[in-house]
């Protein structure tokens, strides 16, 4: 094994690792899938950029490091390929289709070296998936059939290995006896019996909030300027990245660690597409763009004209609206917890003492002469464990197991927790963060949060 692929399997293991990421189903690490993967690529090709990019390929999409820091420490060519593997989709796309068209225009437009790392990650990810969930194994190799349509120029080998697991796959869903029910599993709004305050809850928090609010106006220098003045500026300023004007207009960025002599024009970086968004996006956007960028570009009458860096995820402004996100998602939670216990016969499950803290909050309340169930004012851990306690709701809200509950359900008190108590929130929640927003916009977090 090259220097280069047992760093990036020593990277992406710790990163998964981290962040305490299993296998959906078998529960085991993560690295258990991207050692398969990069075990296939290693089958069909002796680059090691390739095989360190497949240990790599879900490390932007679901952990806090980004496409910059991959080019950091493996360089450009391995960073441009985990760029193309990681999905380009965000919330406000639309439903489960919608994205999914997306991403898979991207990876259309990929190169074969990326194709060829897909293939093997469908390969692994349909075997893992139609061995234990045969309910959303029709929706992913729906899904999968749609991909190899334009995967067909990666690795040949693998692509049979692909079409041959698809088709082993398919005939085993067809020959099972039994028939589930025809129910969505996209995910998206309505399946958990949304009500109409949780409904104007979320659409008040997803379009109340924009980009523009958060975004800090882009410095920018003329692509002449020399590296020197440049850099001067930039940390007189604090700034760790700034626009470069040709002709008056941004075309460009820099970024403050890349100076080093000659001019601006030298060390001008290229925005990508998946960097830029328009003002009014939604900050559940901008949080997608800097899960896979070190920067988000904000562009205003089609001109870039501001930044958003994670350290703007720390401003009262966000901190505000992942409150009031959790928030939503509680209700969602309650919500199916009533429906699971009419009458209040969660309470069996509970001891005394959480009983009574609830029941004092609710007298309390009423006291105030405020409406209140007593289901409403347990508190959020003990709300968490009736839901891990209950196979129904656990069923509901897309958990396979208590032990997948259990780790969201840490998660979230971690990020509520540290959210109440001002604490960094970018360091020790990003995860969750940007899962959380990743699926709010569908009411999704339960059902799809440890999908994939």
């Amino acid at each position: 094994m090259s220097d280069l692929i047992a760093q990036a399997a020593t990277f992406a293991t710790q990163a998964h690792a981290r962040i305490d990421q299993r296998r959906k189903y078998s529960h085991q690490p993560y690295d258990v899938h991207l050692k398969a993967v990069a075990a296939l690529v290693s089958e069909v090709s002796g680059d090691p950029h390739m095989i360190a990019a497949a240990w790599l390929h879900d490390t932007v999409e679901d952990t806090p490091a980004t496409v910059q820091d991959i080019e950091r420490n493996f360089g450009a060519d391995v960073a441009q390929l985990v760029d193309e593997l990681t999905d380009v989709s965000r919330p406000s796309d639309g439903n489960r289709a919608e994205r999914k068209r997306l991403d898979r225009q991207h990876i259309a437009r990929a190169s074969v070296r990326a194709k060829t790392i897909k293939l093997a990650d469908l390969i692994d990810n349909c075997r893992d998936i139609c061995q234990h969930d045969s309910r959303f194994a029709r929706v992913f190799l729906n899904e999968m059939e749609a991909l190899l349509d334009v995967l067909h120029d990666g690795d040949e080998r693998l692509y049979r290995r692909a079409r041959k697991v698809w088709r082993g796959c398919h005939e085993k869903l067809s020959r099972q006896a039994h028939q589930e029910s025809d129910e969505t599993v996209s995910g998206e709004a309505g399946d958990f019996g949304v009500t109409y305050e949780q409904q104007r809850a979320l659409r008040h928090f997803t379009e109340a909030f924009k980009a523009a609010d958060i975004a800090d106006p882009l410095p920018s220098f003329d692509a002449a300027t020399s590296v020197f003045a440049a850099s001067e500026d930039m940390q007189a300023g604090g700034w760790v990245v700034a626009g470069v004007r040709d002709r008056g207009l941004v075309s460009g960025y820099l970024q403050v660690d890349d100076l080093t002599d000659g001019s601006c024009r030298d060390h001008r970086r290229e925005f990508a597409r998946g960097q830029l968004l328009h003002g009014d996006a939604s900050l559940s956007d901008v949080i997608q763009v800097l899960t896979r960028y070190d920067c988000c570009f904000v562009t205003l009458m089609g001109e870039v004209t501001g930044f958003i860096l994670r350290a703007h995820i720390q401003r009262p402004l966000v901190r505000m609206w992942l409150f009031g996100m959790i928030t939503i998602v509680e209700m969602n939670l309650v919500a199916s917890l009533h429906r699971s216990f009419p009458d209040d016969a969660w309470q069996s499950l509970l001891s005394e003492e959480r009983l009574q803290k609830a029941r004092d909050l609710q007298e309390e309340r009423l006291r105030r002469g405020q409406t209140s169930r007593l289901l409403d004012c347990l508190q959020f851990s003990d709300k968490a464990r009736l839901l891990i306690e209950d196979e129904h709701s656990l069923a509901r809200l897309g958990f396979p197991t208590k032990g997948s509950a259990k780790r969201i359900i840490k998660a979230l008190e971690s990020l509520r927790n540290n959210l109440a108590h001002a604490q960094d929130i970018v360091t020790h929640d990003w995860p969750q963060i940007a899962r959380m927003t990743r699926r709010i916009e569908g009411l999704v977090l339960w059902h799809s949060i440890d999908e994939e």
